[in-house]
């Protein structure tokens, strides 16, 4: 199935406090009939985001249209939270056009992405696009995060969280991942400074990313919805410090072969091992 089949999604990552909430409620007010919906990363007394998006008081986006990831780091609870929650909404009787993912601030997207290759929704899913938003003033003074403390504690929460990383190292990791990087509050810096951190992040890019300044989240739809990435396919130019997941525990897997010696189940006689072995070579 090719992606123009499957049901687009847009990650959108960034520490907590860069404006990504701001962002996908921009987003769902600027709608324009189309069926979007969300799922939200939160956990712990921290979490807000799903609440604050479900009182929202935007007509076209009702309770059911928000669904919460509250039970710890989105990148690190893979298959026991964010298949089942997306398997939720493609299965609804009006199922969305399309679906934002709001990641925790300590998230790191290459994971998410990678398991949108898992079987049981490969071929309903793709990734349109990674958006990392950055906070303008906090990355300008070296320190990422607007409230690092409020991220340590948000870490120190959720003992879902696998990797304890310097939080350079997550912001370049989320950064290296992005098709588009929104340069938040950018009207809090003057332009000298904006065109310093913009490029300080080009530098640590190992390809061109347009880097779009913003103010309070406010972009035009159509430069973030529609981007055709298949991200999911187009993960060896996506660099990260933890490789291909030796460092970080994550549920996504590659295969699993397993030899039967002959003679060792009878019952299996007649059994066309060649014509299954096509089968999966060709899911």
């Amino acid at each position: 199935m090719n992606s123009l089949s499957k049901t687009p999604c847009t990650i959108i990552t960034g520490f907590l406090g860069a404006g990504k909430t701001t962002l996908v409620r921009h987003l769902l007010e600027n709608a324009e009939g189309k069926r979007l919906a969300v799922l939200v990363n939160e956990f712990g007394d921290l979490g807000f985001d799903g609440e604050f998006l479900k009182g929202c008081g935007i007509s076209s986006c009702t309770e059911e249209d928000v669904v919460e990831l509250p039970n710890g780091c989105i990148c690190c609870t893979v298959a026991d939270d964010f298949v089942p929650a997306l398997e939720k909404l493609l299965n609804r009787a009006d199922p969305p056009q399309h679906i934002l993912i709001e990641t925790s601030g300590l998230a790191l997207p290459k994971p998410l992405v990678q398991a949108f290759n898992w079987p049981a929704i490969r071929a309903r899913v793709t990734v349109d696009g990674v958006i990392a938003v950055v906070d303008g003033p906090a990355v300008a003074e070296g320190q990422f995060a607007d409230d690092p403390e409020a991220l340590a504690a948000q870490r120190a929460q959720d003992a879902s969280v696998d990797h304890d990383n310097p939080l350079e190292e997550v912001f370049e990791d989320q950064i290296l991942c992005a098709d588009l990087i929104l340069l938040n509050k950018s009207d809090l810096i003057d332009e000298a400074t904006r065109e310093r951190v913009k490029g300080e992040i080009a530098a640590h890019l190992p390809k061109a990313i347009k880097i779009v300044e913003t103010r309070h989240g406010t972009i035009d739809p159509a430069l973030i919805l529609g981007l055709s990435a298949a991200a999911e396919a187009d993960l060896a130019s996506r660099p990260s410090h933890h490789g291909d997941g030796e460092d970080h525990e994550h549920d996504d897997f590659d295969s699993v072969a397993l030899a039967l010696p002959e003679g060792l189940a009878p019952g299996l006689k007649g059994f066309d091992v060649k014509a299954v072995e096509a089968a999966l070579a060709g899911a």
